[in-house]
């Protein structure tokens, strides 16, 4: 999967959020696959030491599993997103599968907020047109990512991973890490020094 999004992707799938547009070198940080006992926990210890908000999209069933690191996220201020109940791929899924665990996510999630949340992203960015369709419907914000770190790719090195995004990041850009044990190597290198980073060079990180 590329670092970069092709810039004919978002062309391909306007519907989907990509990047968002301003000159004013605002982006925006975002976390996959937690809450996850230690891991999701350094990542909000760091975002605190910088005074960064950013969008974590959680899988239902770890929120289930970890209610009390999912509340310290929410009381963090950072935003909330939906990444399935069980991580599940939505071109191996049918749709009325998919939806449900969509929709059971976001009761997981609203147990805990009291509040509406619609931002979803689609594991693995992957989506079916039928899929996407009936989400667009229920009035989901269906997000997807500008730079990939690759946090999570064993073939990806630490220095890597931190390229990936220096390199690539531009104002509007959606950035993704994943706060799993299976990126957290990749991710304790590069996520502190790409915030380091970013801000010497004048950017905002802002929430969706």
């Amino acid at each position: 999967m590329f670092a970069k999004i092709p810039f004919l992707v978002p062309i391909l799938f306007p519907k989907q959020l990509w990047a968002v547009a301003n000159t004013d070198k605002k982006i925006y940080l975002t976390f996959d696959d937690g809450p996850i006992p230690e891991v999701t926990e350094w990542v909000l210890e760091l975002l605190a030491l910088y005074q960064i908000k950013a969008t974590f999209f959680c899988i239902g069933d770890n929120i289930r599993k970890h209610p009390n690191i999912f509340k310290k996220v929410i009381h963090a201020g950072h935003q909330i997103g939906n990444h399935t109940d069980h991580h599940v791929n939505g071109w191996k899924t049918e749709t009325s599968i998919y939806i449900e665990e969509v929709v059971q996510c976001t009761k997981k999630i609203e147990k805990h907020t009291k509040v509406s949340q619609h931002l979803f992203r689609p594991p693995y960015g992957k989506i079916k047109a039928s899929q996407a369709k009936i989400l667009l419907q229920k009035k989901y914000k269906i997000v997807m990512w500008t730079v990939l770190s690759k946090d999570y790719d064993a073939k990806t090195s630490p220095e890597q991973c931190l390229q990936n995004v220096v390199k690539h990041t531009r104002s509007g850009s959606i950035i993704l890490f994943h706060d799993s044990w299976k990126a957290s190597g990749n991710l304790k290198f590069a996520l502190p020094k790409a915030i380091e980073y970013l801000l010497k060079e004048g950017y905002q990180f802002e929430l969706l």
